[in-house]
């Protein structure tokens, strides 16, 4: 642990699979916070925790450099197709989940499209709402490919998946997506 003052652990560029990513955030939770602060937060919680004692601004500087090195490998999307595949719903979720990053700026749209065409029967509503989300964020940042995509599957995506997807489109376009002309669901 570090003593206040002392920078917080820095998130080198990571190469590797999402395992050795996550094995490297979990060190550098462990050993960037403060042990003066561990100690002092007890006072705060009801029952014993435990604390690693990290500042919360401390915290989210570290958040938002892992969520950097994570997002900005394109050659981790193929983990997305194994999770899709995933009988735990909680993957197939994240394999949704993971791209956004990405769609935000405007990369990925081949394998959004494949991942959305692959989960599109899926049944759980976590999932479902994890897609929705991802092609929400898809159509935020790049409307131009994503409406049209939104009205090829329109007549086979479940209606929770279209409606999120739609949320942040202007209402005319909204209104043409969600027609239920045409539609099976």
């Amino acid at each position: 642990m570090r003593a206040r003052g002392d920078k917080p652990a820095h998130s080198p560029n990571v190469a590797g699979t999402p395992t050795a990513v996550a094995q490297h955030i979990q060190r550098a939770l462990k050993d960037g916070g403060s042990s003066e602060h561990a100690t002092g937060v007890q006072w705060f919680f009801k029952d014993e925790i435990k604390s690693h004692g990290w500042y919360t601004a401390d915290l989210r500087r570290a958040a938002v450099r892992s969520r950097r090195v994570i997002a900005a490998k394109p050659a981790r999307t193929k983990f997305v197709f194994r999770w899709a595949k995933s009988k735990n719903r909680w993957h197939r979720r994240a394999a949704c989940v993971a791209l956004i990053r990405g769609a935000r700026a405007q990369m990925f749209f081949s394998e959004i499209t494949k991942l959305s065409d692959s989960l599109l029967a899926d049944k759980d509503d976590m999932v479902q709402k994890g897609l929705g989300w991802l092609l929400r964020e898809t159509a935020k940042f790049d409307a131009k490919r994503t409406v049209p995509y939104l009205m090829k599957i329109r007549a086979r995506a479940p209606r929770l998946v279209l409606r999120t997807a739609c949320e942040t489109l202007p209402a005319s376009v909204k209104k043409r997506v969600l027609a239920v002309k045409n539609r099976t669901r």
